[in-house]
C-alpha cells in the first residue's frame, strides 16, 4: 500500500495567515485615518493611557497685581490657582458584527464580510468624530457675526486673546451649508480626512472642517494646540494581549480587530476594540458661535 502523505506542505498559504492579512489591511487603515484626522486638527498631543484614566479640563484662575512697585517697597503677590474637572474617563469600546453562511453564499465573501466590515470601521470613525463635536458644544466662549467670515474673524480675535501667550493656529468647525457660497465663488481647495472635509487656510484664519454634525449657522472653533487626543494602546493594555489575539496597527495600537468562524452558529465573526477620546484641554478656550444673518 502506497504510504498516505497526510501532513500540508511547508509554505502553503492557510485560511487564518489570509484572515491575518485582512485584519492588518483593516487596522492599517483605520490607524492611517486616524492619523489623518490628528493632522488635520492640528493634533501634537498623543498620549496613552490605560483603561479608567480620569479624563480632566485644565481651568487656570487669578489676578495680576500692579507691578507699578516702589523703591523698596514690598511686591504684591499675585495668585493664580489651577482646577482640574474630570469630564470623562479613558474607556475601551468594543463592537461586534456577524455574517451567517447563508448571507455569505448568497452575496459571496467579500460583499457579505469585507465590504460590511469597511462599513463597520466607518461608523467607528463617525462615533469619535460625533463625540468629539458633542463636547465642543460645552465650550464656555462665544462669538458672532452677520456672515461666515464676520463670525470666524470674530472668533479667530478671540482665540488670540485667550490664547494670547501662544503662537496657535485656529480650528473651526461648520455645518458645509454654510461654507457652500464660499465654495462657489473662490477658488478654494476641499481635501477629506476621517469622513470630513476641511479647507486649509481658509480666509487666513485657519483651518475649517466642514461636518453635518454642526447644525446650520452654528460653529465651533478653538486653538489646534488645545485639543488633546488620549487613546488604550490595545496592543499594550494591561494583560488584554495575554488573553486576546487582536491585530493592531502597527504605529500606535489605537484599534485592534480580530476575525473568527463561529462553528456552532456558522458564521464569521468580526469584533472591533478601540479607546480614542478626543477632548479640548481648556474649555474656556473651546468658542460656541453663531452665523447670525439676522441680527436684530
Amino acid at each position: 500500500m502506497a504510504n498516505v502523505v497526510t501532513d500540508a506542505e511547508s509554505n502553503v498559504i492557510k485560511k487564518a495567515q489570509i484572515a491575518k492579512v485582512r485584519e492588518l489591511d483593516f487596522a492599517q487603515l483605520f490607524g492611517e485615518n486616524v492619523q489623518n484626522l490628528l493632522k488635520m486638527l492640528g493634533v501634537t498631543r498623543k498620549i496613552p493611557v490605560t483603561a479608567g484614566t480620569a479624563l480632566k479640563v485644565l481651568k487656570v484662575t487669578g489676578t495680576l497685581q500692579n507691578g507699578s512697585v516702589a523703591e523698596g517697597d514690598i511686591i504684591p503677590l499675585s495668585q493664580y490657582a489651577t482646577t482640574y474637572t474630570t469630564v470623562a474617563e479613558a474607556t475601551l469600546s468594543k463592537w461586534r458584527k456577524a455574517t451567517t453562511a447563508e448571507a455569505i453564499l448568497k452575496g459571496g465573501y467579500d460583499q457579505a464580510v469585507n465590504d460590511t466590515n469597511k462599513k463597520m470601521l466607518l461608523d467607528i470613525q463617525k462615533g469619535i468624530r460625533s463625540q468629539f463635536v458633542t463636547f465642543l458644544g460645552t465650550g464656555t466662549a462665544t462669538a458672532t457675526g452677520t456672515n461666515l467670515q464676520k463670525a470666524l474673524a470674530n472668533a479667530w480675535g478671540k482665540l488670540q486673546v485667550l490664547f494670547e501667550d501662544d503662537a496657535i493656529q485656529g480650528v473651526y468647525f461648520v455645518n458645509p451649508m454654510d461654507v457652500s457660497d464660499y465654495l462657489g465663488n473662490a477658488n478654494i481647495t476641499v481635501q477629506e480626512a476621517f469622513g470630513m472635509s476641511y479647507i486649509e487656510n481658509f480666509l487666513g484664519l485657519g483651518t475649517v472642517i466642514m461636518t453635518g454634525a454642526i447644525s446650520q449657522g452654528d460653529f465651533y472653533a478653538t486653538a489646534a494646540e488645545n485639543i488633546v487626543a488620549y487613546y488604550i494602546n490595545v496592543a499594550e493594555a494591561n494583560g488584554l494581549g495575554d488573553a486576546f489575539d487582536f491585530t493592531t496597527d502597527a504605529e500606535t495600537g489605537m484599534v485592534g480587530i480580530h476575525e473568527d468562524g463561529n462553528y456552532t452558529r456558522m458564521q464569521e465573526e468580526t469584533v472591533a476594540i478601540c479607546g480614542i477620546t478626543l477632548f479640548a484641554e481648556r474649555l474656556d478656550g473651546v468658542i460656541v458661535g453663531e452665523i447670525d444673518a439676522n441680527p436684530s
